[in-house]
């Protein structure tokens, strides 16, 4: 029932798997939702089961991940720290240790990076990261996807991240060096991305832009977060002062190629990050973009359960 050790693999980082391993996974997610739209029932992980745990709330996150697993024929256990030993005194290597005896994948939305790698550590099935401070794989695997639907292969691309260096331009960085883009970024002075942070080597597959209008100047994709990532409320006024100039309006779009896409991974806060005129905009992906979590995670579910079909 369990995949063999040797063999297992997690995706903690976007960094966990090669250029080719993400070209089957494109092509998988795109048959797999050519499938969904169509109607055509498609259950190769019945009698499967994935342990969702959250310590952060999710929307997005929750809802991709339950109903596609339950579209692909399995079943699904939510945890949350509430209601789960994760929450008081039980070390995380037991809690892994014991749930990875009872499911066939764990996915994880939690805080600090360091968490969900030693829940691997001391897994027996393989484990996702829905989200962590550090990186958020599956949401940019779900923005590749989108991009590809919409304008083909991102190689060779330009995409400018406006915003806070956070977990997603972290992870847009890893992307870039292993899908062959680049990234132009553009952050406050203070909220620097952290080339090492983002485990990146090539330092050629990202620039680093004072001005956002800069960034975005003959950019395939334009996108962004929020001004204030979950778990760090405290600095929400100082970041809104901070970011003021960091909200992509119309000026921003009007220098990127004539067909630039727009993408936010959600919740959008219309008027600080981006404007209304943007994010419902002819330009903007953002549904697409929410919707092909759901496919991609499927995707990448079946492959680490069953490996590569045909």
């Amino acid at each position: 029932m369990k995949p063999g050790l040797s063999l297992m693999k997690h995706y903690l980082q976007f960094k966990d798997l090669r250029a080719e391993e993400y070209a089957y996974l494109f092509e998988r997610a795109r048959i797999i939702k050519t499938r969904f739209k169509n109607y055509e029932k498609y259950q190769p992980l019945t009698d499967r089961t994935l342990a969702m745990i959250f310590e952060k709330a999710s929307t997005r996150t929750r809802v991709s991940f339950e109903a596609g697993m339950y579209q692909m024929g399995g079943s699904v256990v939510h945890l949350t720290t509430g209601d789960s030993q994760l929450g008081r005194a039980e070390p995380v290597e037991d809690s892994a240790r014991v749930i990875s005896r009872m499911v066939d994948l764990v996915m994880i939305r939690t805080y600090e990076q360091s968490m969900i790698e030693r829940f691997a550590a001391h897994s027996r099935v393989p484990v996702i990261n829905g989200l962590t401070n550090e990186y958020h794989p599956c949401q940019i695997l779900a923005d590749v996807f989108t991009f590809i639907e919409h304008r083909g292969d991102i190689k060779g691309r330009v995409v400018a991240w406006v915003g806070d260096g956070n977990n997603m331009a972290n992870t847009w960085l890893q992307a870039a060096e292993i899908l062959g883009f680049t990234v132009h970024v553009s952050t406050p002075g203070g909220y620097e991305v952290d080339p090492a942070l983002a485990g990146v080597r090539d330092r050629g597959c990202y620039k680093v832009f004072d001005h956002p209008m800069q960034a975005c100047e003959g950019a395939h994709l334009v996108t962004t977060d929020v001004w204030t990532s979950m778990g760090y409320e405290a600095e929400n006024e100082e970041r809104r002062k901070a970011f003021v100039d960091w909200c992509v309006d119309e000026e921003m779009m009007a220098v990127a190629r004539p067909d630039a896409l727009f993408m936010h991974c959600l919740p959008a806060h219309r008027g600080e990050e981006v404007t209304a005129g943007v994010i419902d905009g002819p330009q903007s992906v953002v549904w697409d973009e929410a919707e092909n979590r759901m496919h991609v995670q499927k995707a990448l579910m079946e492959y680490l359960l069953l490996g590569r079909i045909g």
